[in-house]
């Protein structure tokens, strides 16, 4: 025996709207005879969801393009995976040319950032395809490896070279935090000297530096969210100094110690 078909009508006599080129289900009603309390159901359903487009709709949002630069070899590659995909892999594979990441904000109650990670293979420095990847970025990673001081020496040659090539519309540098990646590895040679570091970033126009670990998911957000308050606060208001964000070794044994510090605007 067939069960009995259900139907459903669409009441029209409502105005209807338009949100994202889909019609508005908070101004329709669907009747749906024999079901009491089915045609409220629904039509709240459909007034909740228009609720959560309308606030969707009135964030603010920034599309940020940020460069990921440094050495082969740094961690370039093991940092983006790390803070776009949560995890890590021990496995090295040089990259070739560039790749590239997308990683979503909810900066605040009002505002969305997607920031468009540009993961650039260490040789480029070498060639001349690094103006044509820098082109339209609105900040940068200089990474290097506190195991390896060769890659900690390149880095201002890797901050020559961006500044050479790539400026606000207002002239200035891009903003730039430099990353001290593998502090997981027990080098406490940068700890020791913190105050070297804060120095050497200060004369070189770093907005800030962290010791890093990918795989250990050691200060890879707390950098991002450094430089991307830089980005807002050069974008909104370039004379605006932003507060001061300083992470203090931990005095707690059972983690691992990390420096770092960004800097004010």
């Amino acid at each position: 025996m067939l069960s009995p078909r259900l139907n459903i009508s669409l009441n029209t006599s409502r105005p209807t709207a338009i949100l994202d080129g889909h019609l508005d289900s908070a101004y329709e009603e669907l009747t749906v005879p024999g079901i009491p309390g089915a045609e409220h159901a629904i039509s709240s359903q459909g007034a909740a969801s228009a609720t959560g487009k309308m606030q969707k709709h009135n964030q603010k949002e920034h599309l940020y393009k940020l460069l990921v630069i440094g050495d082969l070899g740094v961690g370039k590659t093991s940092i983006i995976k790390r803070y776009v995909h949560q995890n890590f892999s021990p496995h090295y594979r040089a990259t070739i040319g560039v790749d590239f990441a997308l990683k979503v904000l909810s900066w605040d109650a009002e505002t969305v950032v997607r920031l468009q990670l540009w993961d650039i293979a260490g040789q480029e420095r070498f060639g001349n395809m690094t103006r044509v990847y820098y082109r339209e970025a609105m900040g940068a990673f200089i990474v290097f490896d506190v195991t390896r001081p060769a890659t900690f020496e390149a880095v201002t040659k890797w901050k020559e070279d961006l500044d050479s090539k790539l400026v606000l519309p207002n002239g200035k540098p891009v903003p730039t935090v430099l990353l001290a990646n593998k502090c997981d590895q027990g080098i406490d040679v940068l700890m020791n000297n913190g105050i070297k570091m804060d120095q050497f970033c200060k004369e070189n126009g770093f907005v800030g530096w962290f010791e890093t670990s990918a795989k250990e998911n050691i200060n890879i957000n707390e950098a991002s969210r450094c430089l991307v308050k830089h980005i807002i606060a050069t974008e909104s208001d370039p004379v605006q100094p932003i507060e001061t964000d300083i992470i203090k070794p931990h005095l707690n044994s059972g983690k691992i110690v990390s420096c770092s510090a960004c800097f004010k605007s």
